[in-house]
Parts: structure tokens; C-alpha cells; sequence
């Protein structure tokens, strides 16, 4: 089959909707893994350049058929079910022995002709079966465990290496990448990112699970963060987000700064004309409905103060109008308050709000002019009928 043959014949594949047992299992991405063709490795590195959200899970299903090894000659049928049962018996025992952080210990069977480290990859059903099992009890060797609770390997899903990070612990973990940006990784999360950023115009990092970021800033070179189907791109600032696998949403929460969040294909509420995503400011979280693909901007539970310690946060009013309240809250603390200038012209507050929580001074001063307000898309929409 000719170059033009072999590219065509693998993009008719969608392998955006592919886990990871889809790729182990997968005839061209075995030979892509194992024989490292130049035709193979133009694909790979297109397709990964226009997907960079699977990463990770390229990189572990690289893992694991590199781990496998897989064999070439025909095995009988009688041998396959040897071999899957003496695997479960290898799993069950295996699942009873647990290491001192709490993962499980994968125990491998001894060296065959027809064994690799305990599995051997069969034509269809068996092979799948080996696959998937392995995958269930995350029996995915590391390379080096440099302390308690912190695991890392070196990967290498396209022309540049990773280093993944994981947290098996039950605390934050806190680290910080080769530009001095500094991650809090939450417990059940990994992270991965290049050894140096220095070849590639932006700083990407892939994450699943949730972390906490505090970016150093570099306008000139872009710092990303790929989080399942989402991207999201900052300069400065610090922020969260929280994706695991299992989730059916995705959030990122803006802490101080602004960050711009896209996603890989089009999503209902961000326009095609608008290619640099939905824009989070601080108080801000940004919700991703994974199932219906659907952005939901929200404020955060506790919205904070976004000016300096310097500026007079006192807030304490006599007889104010209540624009300029409004005005100064919004202000304050980032978020934006619509309400309607001429209807509320004649109101006035009289209030010591210094030690309030945001939400309470809303209720406090909602109250004293005989308003209510909604949560609208990030928003507080004062609804009035206005002051005599």
C-alpha cells in the first residue's frame, strides 16, 4: 500500500472516541508503537497536534502495548484459555496484597515462551478480554517512585517527552514546573507536562483530576492547560480546575486574572466566529455539561475581594445612593451588577456592610430599597420597581 494509502486507511478511523483499551487494542496503533514507521509517525504527530487533549491517554495506552510486548506467532485456542485463567488467578491473589499507599501490587507470572510479564495478547475476544482486565486493576507499571504518595514517569506520546506526575495520597500535592509556575495537585489526579518549554511557542500541560495553578508569567509564550475536551489559555493568574475522568462536568474557577476556555469542536453557546473560547474573570467558574456539550458560567460560592489590600474596603454607607453601592460592590469585587440607573435613581442605603459576605450584603441592601436579584450567567440582575 502506497504513503498516500496507508494515511488514508488509518483517518478513516475516529479515534477521538477511543478509550484506552480501544488504542491497545488497536492493529494500527500496535504497529505505529512497535515499529515507529515515518509514515505512522506523520499521522500520530498530525493527529495528536489537533487533539492535544489525548495525550494522556495515548501516552498510557503507549505504555501498556510497550509493556506488553506482543507476540507474533499463532496460539492455540487451548493455550488461551490456560493463560486467561492462570491471569485471574494472578489478579485475585494480586487484589489481596496491597502496597503501603494503597495501591494495589500487581504480582506478574513467571516467563513463558508464550508469556510477557503475565499477559499475552490473543486474536480478538482473548486478546481484548487480557486487555481490559490488565486496565481494571491498573496494573500500568511506573518507571520511579521518588517519595511516598508522588509517582513519575517519563512518556513520550509524540516528538517531545512528558513527565507525568500523579497523587495516590489523600493530601494536595505541590510542585512546580521547569518555568517556575506552581501546581497544588489534589489528591486522585495526575498531571503531565514537557521536560522544558523552551522548543514549543506555548506552555502545555495535560490534567486529569483536579489542581490548583499559580502561572508565572511569560506573555510571550502562553501557558495551557488540556483538560479533557476542554483548553483552557492563560498568561498570569491563578486558578482551578477539576476534570476527572468520571466527572460529567468539567470547572474552572478563575481566582485572580483572566483565563479563556475552548473546546476541540463546536459547543452550544460559543459562537464559531469566537475562536478564543469563553472568558473567566475572577469570582467566575466555568461549567462544562460533558454529556449535552454545554458551557454554564456561574459565580463561585464565596466571592472574594479582587482589588488590592490597600484600597478602603470599609463599605460603610449613610444615606448613599444605592448606584453608587452597586457600582463600588462591582467593583470590589469583579462581577458585574445590572440594574436599571433611572428606575432606582430616587433609592438610598444606610448600612455598615464591612464584615459581610457578598451574598448577605445583596440580601442587606435588596432589602432596604424593596428589590430582589438573580444569578444570571455570572451576573447580579437587580429587579426593582424602584423608590418613592
Amino acid at each position: 500500500m502506497t504513503e498516500q494509502g496507508v494515511l488514508l486507511y488509518i483517518s478513516m478511523k475516529d479515534f477521538r472516541l477511543y478509550d484506552i483499551a480501544d488504542f491497545v487494542m488497536d492493529e494500527d496503533f500496535i504497529r505505529w508503537v512497535q515499529r515507529k514507521d515515518p509514515i505512522d509517525n506523520l499521522f500520530w504527530e498530525n493527529w495528536l497536534e489537533q487533539n492535544p487533549s489525548r495525550h494522556l491517554i495515548i501516552a498510557e495506552a503507549r505504555q501498556i502495548v510497550e509493556f506488553i510486548q506482543l507476540e507474533q506467532q499463532p496460539i492455540p485456542a487451548a493455550d488461551v484459555q490456560v493463560e486467561i485463567a492462570q491471569l485471574l488467578t494472578t489478579i485475585h491473589q494480586s487484589k489481596k496484597k496491597a502496597e503501603p499507599d494503597g495501591r494495589t501490587e500487581m504480582r506478574l507470572l513467571p516467563a513463558s515462551p508464550r508469556r510477557r510479564f503475565g499477559l499475552v495478547i490473543l486474536a480478538g475476544a482473548a486478546a481484548a478480554a487480557a486487555v481490559i482486565i490488565l486496565l481494571m486493576v491498573n496494573g500500568i507499571p511506573r518507571v520511579t517512585r521518588p517519595n511516598k504518595g508522588l509517582t513519575a514517569m517519563t512518556l513520550a506520546p509524540s516528538a517531545s517527552s512528558l513527565i507525568e506526575k500523579d497523587n495516590p495520597s489523600d493530601k494536595p500535592l505541590s510542585f512546580s514546573l521547569p518555568d517556575g509556575t506552581a501546581i497544588s495537585l489534589s489528591p486522585g489526579s495526575r498531571i503531565s507536562y514537557p521536560n522544558k518549554f523552551a522548543t514549543s511557542a506555548t506552555r502545555d500541560v495535560y490534567l486529569s483530576g483536579e489542581a490548583y495553578f499559580a502561572i508565572a508569567k511569560n506573555p510571550a509564550k502562553p501557558f495551557r492547560v488540556l483538560t479533557g475536551e476542554l483548553i483552557t489559555r492563560v498568561l498570569g493568574t491563578t486558578f482551578c480546575i477539576r476534570g476527572f475522568e468520571k466527572d460529567t462536568v468539567i470547572r474552572v474557577t478563575v481566582h485572580t486574572g483572566k483565563v479563556s476556555v475552548s473546546t476541540q469542536s463546536p459547543v452550544e453557546g460559543v459562537p464559531e466566529s469566537s475562536p478564543d473560547g469563553l472568558i473567566v474573570s475572577p469570582n467566575q467558574q466555568l461549567v462544562y455539561h460533558r454529556e449535552v456539550k454545554k458551557f454554564q458560567k456561574i459565580l463561585v460560592e464565596k466571592p472574594s475581594f479582587v482589588v488590592p489590600d490597600t484600597v478602603d474596603h470599609s463599605m460603610v454607607y449613610e444615606d448613599t445612593p444605592v448606584e453608587k453601592v452597586f457600582e463600588q460592590m462591582g467593583r470590589y469585587y469583579g462581577i458585574n451588577i445590572v440594574f436599571d440607573n433611572e428606575l432606582l435613581s430616587k433609592c438610598t442605603v444606610t448600612a455598615d456592610l464591612a464584615n459581610e459576605p457578598f451574598y448577605h450584603k445583596l440580601d442587606l441592601i435588596c432589602k432596604a430599597i424593596g428589590a430582589n436579584y438573580e444569578i444570571v450567567d455570572a451576573q447580579v440582575v437587580i429587579q426593582s420597581n424602584g423608590c418613592q
